[in-house]
């Protein structure tokens, strides 16, 4: 018998000052078997840093065909695609040539700086592609928000991040590691 989903359910509001953005939604996510809530939470992240019209989470870690968050327009094309963890580089290139815009947030720690030396200069060449470093004391200081039901608070301010819930914030800047080609 396969192990299934846990469903967890965030409200969402975002003040992204940055670029003039102030949401608010309910979202549902589920949590693969495989997953763990650190990269559960930074799925949740990265939806807001990029919430917007046509935003959706897709299958993620159970299919390769979709990414973790993307983006369609009102015509169904591919707009942005987001991924989370530390991807296989093949992933990221066929993600390039599908999406207008291609954004990779990088989280685990020491292992972030290998993977990022194994595929830097591959990954140079993609013209559309951002990675961002998120450390590892911020995703799991962000895990620590995770729960089933959940309210957060997601400000954005001068490229600094504050995710707050209940009990606790977190104060981030994603690292750049590579911007797109001008």
């Amino acid at each position: 018998m396969a192990l299934r989903s846990t469903v967890y359910k965030a409200d969402l509001q975002v003040s992204d000052l940055d670029r003039g953005v102030f949401e608010s939604q309910t979202l549902q996510l589920a949590l693969h078997p495989s997953e763990t809530e650190e990269r559960l939470m930074v799925r949740l992240l990265a939806f807001a840093l990029h919430i917007g019209e046509g935003l959706a989470f897709g299958r993620g870690i159970s299919s390769d065909d979709e990414a973790a968050v993307w983006q369609h327009d009102l015509a169904g094309n591919l707009q942005l695609w987001v991924e989370v963890g530390l991807p296989d580089e093949r992933l990221l290139r066929r993600a390039a040539g599908r999406a207008r815009e291609v954004v990779l947030y990088a989280y685990g720690g020491r292992g972030v700086s290998v993977w990022w030396q194994q595929n830097r200069e591959t990954l140079a060449r993609l013209a559309n592609l951002r990675v961002f470093e998120v450390p590892q004391e911020l995703s799991r200081q962000l895990a620590a928000c995770a729960a089933r039901n959940m309210a957060v608070q997601v400000t954005v301010q001068d490229g600094q991040v504050w995710v707050a819930d209940a009990q606790q914030s977190v104060e981030l800047a994603p690292v750049a590691l590579k911007e797109p080609v001008q």
